[in-house]
């Protein structure tokens, strides 16, 4: 035997037929919609040969009891399995099941039969247990422990017929001599029996704290108070509770004992778990004779007073209003129809009444939906619910039903909007037009009672029409909530609605100007503002708003235009709104030119350090420079992405308005320095800079100027041909004879340098040309007659030119005064006269090495003709391995034989391409008889010359072939091998 599942695990079920069903589709926003709630015939795939005659579910686990006293046990995720479990003694005997109750966990479940038997069955047991303790006992309700044990029951009440409660701990045993049940205790009678519903819960996780309802056919009482310690079933925990408190009760009159009665609670909200502190309240109902009294069960305050909130709070829905159809063409019901069973899920209330299942909506009453479900003699025993999975059932004697909901929430927002509950209304609507409907309510709500400010939010968030918005808050003269609700709307307007962005954006900045503008005023003129607030209240008000205003444009400044914004903040003469704005938008050249045309240079160099866009350091420089020059320079050499020569202009400009102070003090000099020294410049621009600054400057001290030309070495960045015009024009001597030398006119660098007297750099100069001995002797001469010229003595003149090895005496005599004493350098004269002898003593030997070499020379000439070379007659050709004397060959000095063929070819193959051609043009010549006689014998001698001008073996051509590998392919290897 199995129910049929589907893919995700549930009972698969078949709608009922139209007629059955009774439900049609909803037409909404034109958009049908299906029902709330639908009943649905689940299709059984087994058959029993009794009735049904009770049922229960919970945790996905379906119990039924049969009239034959079988009871089935269904699991829904796997129907296929279906446990057959036996009662111990037959129908006969105990009477038919009359009740079944399974806790919300399906692990303990409870079997009352018509003859007072009560029997127990563990979820991991096949054997039911008699309750001999509660033997005659009627059940009619159990409270289940709200910790939802599953190894006992825990402390659990038990409400009789009688209008006995009894409080319980049963623990199943595997011995069959032991009592499940620990303990039992009767803890109060109430004179209106039955106990029709019992109901207990922990209010949100105070475990010694317990909330109790109980339900007659009359009355509903409410039970708080702290419970006793457990012993794990050795005494009683709810004696306490029920001793010391006093319920507060809630009866009827004239109430009906023979009408259905029952208390139910809402299922276990979905997605959060039952035990936690975050759990909200659930929804309670009890039917009685009149109706259902219903209401949410809330968890504070934890006290007695608990029960009256709640009644108080709770709302009664007449019977009548329930069980009358609400449908067109439905038969009409008998007088005496009552609401049968009840279930609760959050939002409505399914009440079965005769053969049609109705739904109500718990918050208003109205009935949504009535489906007809039993056929003529179909009787309901079951209207069950399963607290863990919001699931729904009707079960009669021979079929079982569901009643499925689908998406119960969808309309809550649109009641509790109508009942002006807003916040749970915001809470339950799903989509965007559904916020913006309730936010507008919300928002006239609150505007009729004068909290704009909270209602300018809100109306921010509606669908209400902006102007209408707009101008009601205008016209209540309400500028803060005006701004709230600008702020509010520009937040949840579209990025692609930029105009609409930008004209809420500007608004909001006229409206934030105007504020501040006003606490302002009421701060200087000392009044007090409409709101009766005074002056230091004003001032932390104004704070307020500046901080509001700042956060403002920090969020919405790329939706500000900014010639806008700048002319609205300009208008109202806000200086620090208006530069925090040009902040905000990073519009430093705005900031700059604010301050700088207020010449407020120590503000507009805070701006400038937070700066990295170069076109801003380019175009403030120059002013810059001139008033606060360290301090712009500083910023300038913190700054690694500037070009350099961008800033000459301001350099140029600060150099042209420097006093006359040391050049240690001038910004442009230390800034160029910095770029040269520092990063490394190569650029001659800046280097030319420096160089017309260091030369233009008033002072004639030029330490700085050349100290910077000796730095540039052999290979100045500077002009040299620039340079020198300047240094010649500020005559900056020292530079000039500087770069003379650098530019190796070693000439006019003497001649400079002596026309100034400056004699030893002179002397350094002319030491210069080392490789040239005769342009250095010159300008040693030019130093000479200068020294000359000036010394008061022979002798120290003579001693300084010592200093040159190429000057003589003789060079030098020229320049002496006609009438000088011989005395005074006697002894330089005999030095020269002395090297001059030994000069012609070193030329006559000279001389006579030569005449022995030449005539050497000519002896070996004279031989050369003699000399021949020994060819013995098994002598092979060094290259084809042929006799030599086969044909005609060549002998070296070095003993190389070859014929002449084999080294003609050979000295083709390694000549260059002017030789091979040289050699080819003979050869033809020769063969083809193109030249006879005399010429023939000179064209055969350029030939021989050519091919055996060197041996192939030992001269140049082996250089040549040194890449070559000795063995070639022609050669046989195994002649090579060691």
């Amino acid at each position: 035997m199995s129910l049929s599942v589907s893919n995700d695990g549930l009972v698969a079920a078949t709608a009922t037929d139209a007629a059955a069903a009774g439900s049609t589709a909803l037409h909404r926003n034109g958009v049908d919609e299906l029902p709330i709630f639908n009943v649905e015939r689940v299709e059984m795939n087994f058959s029993v040969a009794a009735e049904f005659v009770a049922a229960q579910i919970a945790n996905n686990v379906m119990i039924l009891a049969l009239s034959n006293g079988r009871i089935l046990r269904i699991d829904l995720k796997r129907p296929e399995d279906i446990d057959d479990i036996d009662l111990p003694k037959r129908a006969s005997e105990i009477g038919v099941i009359r009740r079944m109750f399974l806790d919300p966990t399906a692990s303990h479940l409870f079997i009352c039969t018509a003859l007072g038997e009560n029997y127990y069955l563990h979820s991991q047991s096949r054997q039911p247990r008699p309750l001999g303790q509660l033997r005659g006992v009627a059940i009619e309700s159990i409270a289940w422990n709200p910790s939802l044990p599953t190894a006992s029951t825990r402390e659990i009440l038990i409400g009789a017929a009688d209008g006995n409660i009894y409080e319980a701990f049963i623990e199943p045993s595997t011995e069959f001599y032991k009592r499940d049940v620990k303990h039992l205790k009767n803890l109060r009678k109430l004179p209106d029996a039955p106990i029709t519903g019992l109901w207990v819960d922990d209010l949100k996780g105070k475990n010694d704290v317990r909330r109790v309802m109980i339900s007659t056919p009359g009355r509903l009482l409410h039970f708080v108070g702290k419970i006793g310690r457990s012993h794990d079933g050795s005494g009683s925990v709810f004696t306490k509770l029920f001793e010391s408190e006093q319920p507060v009760i809630h009866e009827l009159t004239r109430a009906s004992t023979s009408a259905s009665s029952s208390l139910v609670v809402s299922p276990d909200p979905a997605d959060v778990s039952p035990h936690g502190t975050d759990v909200p309240d659930r929804a309670y109902a009890w039917l009685s004779s009149q109706g259902v009294f219903h209401g949410k069960l809330a968890n504070h305050p934890a006290d007695n007073s608990l029960g009256s909130k709640i009644f108080a709070d709770s709302k009664m829905i007449a019977k009548s209003q329930v069980v009358t159809p609400t449908t067109a063409g439905r038969r009409k019901p008998s007088s005496t129809e009552s609401i049968d069973a009840l279930l609760l899920t959050q939002w409505h209330i399914i009440s079965l009444v005769g053969s049609r299942v109705i739904a109500s909506n718990r918050l208003t009453g109205a009935v949504i939906s009535e489906h007809d479900v039993l056929g003529a003699g179909q009787r309901a025993i079951a209207f069950a619910m399963d607290m863990q999975e919001r699931t729904f059932w009707l079960i009669t004697t021979d079929a079982i039903f569901e009643v499925v909901a689908r998406d119960e929430e969808r309309d809550i927002w649109h009641i509790m909007m109508n009942s002006r509950q807003f916040d749970s209304a915001l809470q339950y609507a799903r989509t965007q037009t559904q916020r913006e409907t309730v936010a507008a309510a919300y928002g006239d709500s609150l505007a009729q009672k004068g909290q704009w400010a909270k209602a300018a939010v809100l109306y921010g968030k509606s669908n209400k029409p902006f102007e209408d918005i707009a101008l009601s808050i205008i016209d209540n003269n309400q500028p803060d909530a005006l701004r709230q609700f600008l702020l509010t709307k520009l937040s949840g307007t579209k990025r692609t609605a930029t105009i609409q962005r930008v004209i809420v954006a500007s608004w909001l900045v006229e409206v934030f100007m105007a504020k501040l503008n006003s606490l302002d005023d009421t701060i200087i003129t000392q009044a007090e503002l409409a709101e009766n607030l005074n002056t230091a209240e004003s001032k932390a008000l104004l704070g307020s708003v500046k901080k509001e205003y700042q956060d403002f444009i920090d969020k919405y400044k790329t939706d500000l235009d900014r010639k806008t914004a700048y002319g609205i903040i300009s208008s109202h003469g806000r200086e620090s709104e208006l530069l925090y704005f040009a902040n905000a938008v990073n519009d430093y050249n705005y900031v700059l030119s604010y301050w700088v045309q207020r010449e407020r240079w120590a503000e507009a160099l805070t701006v400038l350090k937070k700066q990295t866009d170069a076109e801003v350091f380019y175009r403030y420089s120059s002013v810059l420079m001139i008033h606060v020059g360290a301090e712009i320079v500083e910023i300038l050499m913190r700054q690694s992405n500037l070009k350099q020569r961008s800033l000459i202009p301001a350099l140029l400009e600060y150099n042209r308005n420097f006093s006359g102070e040391p050049n240690s003090q001038n910004q442009a000099i230390r800034y160029l320095n910095y770029v040269i020294f520092q990063l490394n410049s190569k650029d001659a621009a800046i280097h030319n800079t420096l160089v017309s600054i260091y030369a233009a400057h008033p002072s004639k001290d030029e330490s700085g100027l050349l100290s910077y030309l000796q730095a540039q070495g052999d290979e100045p960045r500077y002009d040299a041909d620039f340079a020198l015009r300047l240094c010649i024009m500020h005559h900056r001597t020292l530079s000039c004879v500087h770069i003379y030398t650098s530019m190796g006119q070693y000439l006019q660098a003497v001649d400079l340098a002596l026309s100034h007297d400056e004699v030893e750099l002179a002397a350094v100069i002319a030491d210069r040309p080392m490789s040239n001995p005769q342009l250095r002797k010159r300008l040693w001469l030019a130093v000479a007659r200068k020294v000359i010229a000036k010394s008061d003595g022979i002798k120290t003149a003579i001693e300084f030119l010592k200093r040159c090895d190429l000057l003589k005496i003789e060079d030098l005599i020229p320049f002496f005064p006609d009438f000088v004493v011989i005395d005074d350098f006697k002894e330089e004269i005999c030095r020269a006269l002395e090297d001059y002898s030994r000069s012609i003593d070193n030329l006559k030997k000279e001389m006579d090495e030569s005449s022995q070499t030449a005539s050497n020379i000519k002896m070996d000439i004279a031989a050369l003709a003699h000399r021949f070379a020994i060819v013995e007659p098994g002598e092979k050709c060094y290259i084809c391995g042929l006799p030599l004397l086969s044909r005609q060959f060549f002998v070296f000095p070095c003993q190389h034989a070859f014929h002449s063929d084999c080294l003609g070819k050979k000295v083709l193959e390694h000549s260059g391409y002017g030789n091979s051609k040289k050699i080819r043009q003979l050869q033809t010549q020769i063969h083809k008889g193109l030249v006879n006689g005399a010429k023939r014998e000179a064209v055969v001698a350029e030939l021989d010359a050519l091919v055996a001008s060197a041996c192939t073996l030992c001269g140049d051509f082996a250089i040549k072939m040194i890449d070559e590998p000795f063995i070639t392919a022609d050669d046989h290897p195994e002649e090579w091998v060691i």
